[in-house]
């Protein structure tokens, strides 16, 4: 994850600071992902699925368990914790306490002509701060664009569109209602009170793809949400916080993607199929409509059914019944 443009970093923070049983006063300057962590970050690891990106991980501090520290490089400093996920949470909204509920961007206003020459807008349009919208892009009546959104060129942007948390490139479509760079659906469960998880990621949109009506896009939590170029989404398509979906897919309509799945490139996805979380799906995969995907497909796989297997079983199983 790049440097992040749309919240206010209040860190650096020490150890002890954050957690009152380390002595250690190494000073963190920010919260990121395994893979993208740096010296001075301090990121989590929570899951056997994500060891290979912990033995690389260059942060100086991570989150984790008893069990999962040994699979983290000796030059990061293992923080031991009974649940990771609430402490990540509690860590992540010290360096960025706005986070975890979405603010209205206040700073909106209808743009003038000065602002953007090059740009159309229809009707009763907002733009927030800072906003940079490429040459030639349209945007249709009634949408919203929130600060620090950046937008390439020759964008087409419908009506009643809402973009907050977002980098788009260049020839994007993005049809009417859609809305992308909320928060997305996460907390941890609490007897009195669900604890919210902190959104810090953002959307990040190559060039080239096309997002049909009514679609919904969450930011990352730490990570980003990423939707590689030349990729089309169907209408009523909902992608949750960190996901990663390749190059040149076919997602047809009201499919739903859990959070933090990786989809490969040139996957065709029927309509009504559902992702489940933390798994990946490989290149050049086929998944038939209405299938539910509980575990990773392997490259050049054509599944269906619930839960997924290859098609020619499903067909089987069907002849039989």
């Amino acid at each position: 994850m790049s440097k992040n443009i749309f919240f206010e970093n209040k860190g650096p923070f020490t150890l002890t600071q954050l957690f009152s049983n380390q002595k250690d006063s190494l000073e963190l300057k920010d919260v990121k992902a395994l893979t993208e962590a740096t010296k001075f970050d301090i990121t989590f690891f929570d899951s056997l699925i994500y060891k290979n990106f912990a033995k690389e991980t260059k942060a100086s501090a991570c989150i984790t368990t008893e069990k999962l520290k040994k699979y983290l490089p000796k030059t990061c400093i293992a923080i031991i914790v009974k649940n990771v996920l609430y402490e990540m949470a509690r860590v992540a909204k010290f360096f960025y306490p706005t986070s975890d509920i979405d603010f209205p961007d206040l700073s909106l206003k209808q743009p003038t002509n000065n602002d953007y020459k090059s740009v159309k807008f229809g009707n009763n349009v907002l733009i927030g701060k800072n906003v940079k919208l490429g040459e030639n892009t349209i945007i249709g009546s009634n949408s919203i664009i929130e600060q620090n959104v950046q937008m390439g060129k020759d964008c087409v942007i419908g009506s009643q569109v809402i973009l907050k948390n977002t980098i788009i490139g260049d020839n994007v479509v993005i049809q009417d209602g859609c809305k992308i760079g909320l928060k997305g659906f996460g907390f941890i469960p609490n007897k009195s009170i669900n604890i919210k998880f902190p959104h810090i990621g953002k959307v990040v949109i190559h060039k080239n793809v096309e997002i049909a009506s009514s679609c919904t896009i969450d930011r990352g939590s730490i990570d980003d949400t990423i939707i590689n170029e030349n990729t089309y989404l169907d209408n009523q398509v909902h992608v949750a916080h960190n996901v990663k979906i390749g190059k040149n897919c076919m997602i047809a309509g009201q499919v739903g993607f859990a959070g933090s799945c990786i989809i490969g490139d040139n996957v065709s996805i029927g309509g009504q199929a559902g992702i489940s979380g933390h798994i990946k799906i490989g290149n050049n995969v086929k998944v038939g409509g209405g299938s539910g995907v509980i575990k990773d497909i392997p490259d050049n796989s054509v599944v269906m059914g619930y839960p997924a297997i290859p098609l020619k079983n499903f067909i089987k199983d069907w002849k039989k019944n």
